[in-house]
């Protein structure tokens, strides 16, 4: 009866309820539609072949199926979905849904002794991986010529194939990649993606491992360069010049008011209070010198305190030891002069070599102290007294200036 003008599925079922023979029925070309009402479809119970293809059929159809049927064809309709539950058809072996409007493959909890299943030339982006664990009876699928979107959700499917030993249809040539537009064309065969990719478990847990490790080695250099300790004291610098920025019109800021700003270690201060500071403030050509215990402004933090002398003298006079490298103010002293070198492209540093150094003394940190001593002069503190007159003489002439 196909190529006529039938409309009702229902209508076609009473028709046939009285043919007590009737095994085949080509019912393909028409106009055949379902409305799903309540008044039950009732077919022959000897109709086992239906044709039903090319049609206006949705996804209601499958309440309106002969029981004992075993070849259905709904090929070329309008079905989107195979509903769940609504259909029992226990005698179903082939199954022909091409060329409609299926996202995925169905199951066969309602056919449970089906072996043949085409779902070819659907709207299939990703078909399900457990299709086989769902339907054990099924020898023959044919789901070629869909527009595959080859992603990791596709790899199971392509697993699948692997495991399945010949069950697809069609298998490669039919199966090609639709989405995306890089990989259009290309065989499922051919598409591959890592475990990495695919996994997004593994790929958070890679993820953390990496970022730990990224901030443990941060970490661990910022602790071995003392990053935090330079961090600080940039801090206290910027902050100083702004206060230094937001002081009131009429100050004119600091001025020259010193020769030399010493730095020292406790420890050498006997030196300083009883060499240094007699020789070169007594005398001809008196130098004016700034020592933190008589020139520290009270009530301003000692790291303001060192960067206005240092601001406010002319040189910086620096007395190495090994008891300097160990203290952490002189390390702050050396850190400010060094930046004020470079910011106002000066040479105001002097450094005095009170004792040898030995370099596996000097921390990792004082790499600025290592460098000025490879690079620049330094005056080494002589033992033998006679030639400490021209020790006294070349310090002042470095520090030669007509302060205002």
């Amino acid at each position: 009866l196909q190529k006529n003008k039938f409309e009702s599925l229902r209508k076609v079922s009473f028709m046939t309820s009285r043919m007590k023979s009737l095994k085949y029925l080509d019912m393909s070309n028409n106009l055949l539609r379902h409305d799903g009402a309540d008044v039950q479809c009732q077919w022959a119970e000897s109709l086992t072949e239906l044709d039903l293809s090319s049609n206006q059929l949705a996804d209601v159809v499958f309440e309106c199926l002969p029981v004992n049927v075993k070849k259905l064809s709904l090929q070329n309709n309008q079905i989107s979905n195979v509903p769940r539950g609504v259909a029992e058809l226990k005698s179903l072996e082939e199954l022909n849904l091409a060329s409609n409007r299926l996202a995925d493959l169905p199951g066969c909890s309602g056919f449970t002794s089906l072996q043949f299943l085409n779902v070819e030339m659907n709207s299939i982006l990703t078909p399900s991986a457990d299709f086989f664990q769902s339907c054990p009876r099924v020898r023959d699928l044919q789901a070629g010529h869909n527009p595959f979107k080859c992603s990791c959700e596709l790899q199971a499917f392509i697993r699948l194939e692997r495991r399945a030993g010949g069950k697809l249809f069609g298998w490669p040539t039919a199966y090609v990649c639709e989405y995306p537009e890089g990989l259009r064309g290309t065989e499922l065969k051919d598409f591959h993606l890592s475990l990495l990719a695919c996994n997004t478990t593994l790929l958070l847990v890679t993820a953390l491992l990496l970022t730990l490790l990224l901030v443990a080695v941060v970490a661990f250099l910022c602790i071995y360069l003392d990053v935090p300790w330079y961090v600080r004291m940039t801090w206290q610098w910027t902050q100083t010049k702004r206060r230094a920025r937001h002081k009131p019109p009429g100050d004119q800021g600091p001025v020259l008011q010193f020769h030399a700003f010493i730095s020292y270690s406790e420890r050498d201060s006997l030196w300083v209070k009883n060499e240094l500071i007699p020789n070169l403030e007594k005398g001809e050509g008196c130098v004016q010198l700034c020592q933190h215990e008589r020139n520290f402004v009270p009530g301003k933090s000692i790291v303001e305190n060192i960067i206005n002398c240092i601001e406010k003298s002319y040189k910086s006079i620096f007395v190495l030891s090994p008891n300097f490298v160990q203290s952490e103010w002189c390390h702050y002293e050396l850190y400010f002069a060094h930046h004020k070198l470079f910011s106002e492209n000066s040479n105001s540093l002097i450094l005095i070599l009170l004792e040898p150094i030995p370099p596996y003394l000097i921390p990792a940190r004082y790499h600025k102290l290592k460098a000025l001593m490879a690079k620049r002069t330094y005056v080494e503190w002589p033992k033998e007294r006679s030639k400490r007159a021209l020790f006294w003489a070349n310090l002042r002439a470095a520090i030669n200036i007509n302060l205002p």
